[in-house]
């Protein structure tokens, strides 16, 4: 049994971004038409059509781009109303899902009993409309929910038969077989299997067993996700932090059970309040770890804590709570966590934790961060400042990067290690000569002018150089003269002992960094 949506790119543009879907509407990909209203087909616009060409045709057309992911959130609802009347539903695309008809026709009493049942509840629900066909097969029940037909057992056959090869929706197949004379899908399953195989090609060969109702290809039904979220609704409403905790261990704990009966464990963690104005209050917790029942309830306490008191000048809603949810925004398969070397992390870090992840509940997320090192060309560049407890990303890998293996993009240019241990908010002028004062520079093939023999940072002393490395070249945005950025950089070792990362920019030396 199949539900299928007419023009669904059309009724999800009209659902998720108010596109009048009643009135000439054409959904376009890669410049042509996918889909269009009643509207606009009365007009003459059709699939395939170029956008000039639909325009011309229909000069009040209202022209969407396509987005499959619109597509998907829009039919979400109508899947969820189907699996309230059928269990097992398989999506075959946005606007077109299937379920195995037995059970329905059992339970409501026949197959056009369920199909009728079925488009009802769907246009109530989600005031969508659609049809429904049954035969033996996705494919078969597919087009015979395009023709709202209900095709009895053992009739798919003799129902395909005298459809048009293009139902194959395999345009370089079908092109062929109409040069051939094949203008059916009864002509194309009377070929032999083995010379369709043999002269077409293994993909023409599963058409050809489509177009002959041998639909082998099983129901692959989704798995609706677990409802996860915990509530408690308040019989009085609640003021004070204390009582507000409590109930808020209760749910945590709850929450948390609920989780590991799925074998989850949570990273992300929302919480929702409403008040007894009406207002709903939300917010985020992040975590780099995963998060424990105690974690999620001194998480839920804090946040409380934040809401129904004034931090600092932060004046926040301050009127009781009527309702707490919690909402895992992020869960992972949960098989147990690995100890240390030494067994669980020390009491010290434990309460470092808590106490930065506290003054996170009074003053903001972003209150406290937490330096990584990302992708970037400079030794500053590499750095970002992430809030404490987000997701922090796996790292980049301090070898020099090829354009590679790792998923990572390639950064041609980049220094190689090790990183310098201090980088200097503002660089330092300098200057580097040869052994007889000639300032060093490098041509446009990015060859040295002479041999840095010295080094002076500022209004200091000259510092013998015993070696160094480079030039490496930056080009960066090359494409805006106001961001553009053009420099050589070297590593120098002074005699001094001490390593310098320095760059050279428009015949201007300056100190960026230092090397431990």
């Amino acid at each position: 049994m199949v539900l299928w949506c007419p023009d669904w790119p059309v009724i999800a543009a009209g659902i998720v971004e108010g596109v009048p879907a009643h009135g000439p509407v054409a959904v376009l990909h890669a410049g042509r038409v996918l889909a269009c209203s009643p509207a606009a087909r009365a007009d003459g616009v059709r699939r395939g059509l170029r956008k000039r060409e639909a325009q011309g045709r229909c000069p009040r057309l209202v022209v969407v781009d396509h987005d499959a992911g619109r597509d998907t959130r829009a039919f979400e609802p109508v899947l969820a109303a189907v699996e309230q009347l059928a269990a097992g539903v398989e999506v075959v695309r946005p606007g077109v899902c299937a379920v195995a008809a037995r059970g329905p026709a059992r339970y409501f009493g026949s197959e056009e009993a369920a199909a009728e049942l079925l488009v009802e509840h769907v246009a109530q629900a989600c005031d969508v409309e659609a049809q429904v066909g049954i035969a033996d097969g996705v494919f078969a029940a597919t087009l015979a929910a395009r023709a709202g037909r209900l095709i009895p057992p053992d009739r798919t056959t003799s129902f395909l038969a005298g459809l048009d090869v293009g139902a194959l929706g395999r345009p370089a197949l079908v092109d062929l077989l109409r040069r051939l004379g094949i203008r059916t899908l009864g002509d194309f399953a009377a070929l032999p299997a083995g010379d369709v195989l043999a002269r077409f090609g293994f993909d023409a060969a599963l058409a050809h067993q489509l177009a002959a109702g041998r639909d082998a290809h099983p129901l692959a039904p989704r798995q609706p996700p677990p409802d996860l979220d915990v509530t408690q609704e308040f019989d009085e409403p609640v003021d004070r932090v204390d009582a507000a905790a409590f109930a808020a261990r209760a749910l945590a704990e709850q929450l948390h059970q609920r989780l590991a009966g799925h074998g989850l464990a949570c990273t992300r963690l929302g919480i929702e309040a409403r008040t007894v104005h009406g207002e709903e209050l939300y917010r985020t917790w992040r975590h780099d770890g995963l998060l424990s029942a105690a974690g999620i309830a001194d998480r839920v306490r804090w946040q409380l804590d934040g809401w129904l008191t004034t931090a600092g000048k932060r004046s926040v809603a301050t009127s009781a709570l009527v309702s707490l949810r919690l909402v895992p925004e992020g869960v992972v398969e949960h098989a147990g966590l690995q100890l240390g070397l030494w067994g669980e992390a020390g009491e010290e870090r434990d309460r470092a934790h808590r106490a930065l992840t506290r003054v996170q509940g009074l003053i903001g997320p972003e209150a406290v961060v937490l330096a990584e090192l990302g992708g970037g060309r400079s030794a500053g560049g590499r750095v970002r400042l992430v809030p404490w407890g987000d997701e922090r990303s796996s790292g980049e890998s301090d070898q020099p990067c090829s354009g590679g293996g790792s998923g990572e993009p390639p950064w041609p240019g980049r220094l190689p290690p090790p990183a310098p241990a201090t980088i200097l908010p503002e660089p330092l002028p300098a200057c580097v000569t040869t052994a007889d004062g000639t300032p060093v520079g490098v041509t446009g093939r990015l060859a040295v002018t002479g041999e840095p023999a010295l080094v002076t940072v500022g209004d200091g002393r000259p510092v013998e150089v015993w070696g160094w490395a480079g030039p490496w070249p930056v080009d960066e945005r090359w494409w805006a003269p106001d961001e553009a950025d053009r420099r050589v950089r070297f590593q120098l070792l002074l005699s001094d002992g001490q390593a310098f990362l320095m760059s050279l920019s428009g015949g201007r030396w300056v100190l960026e960094a230092v090397y431990d």
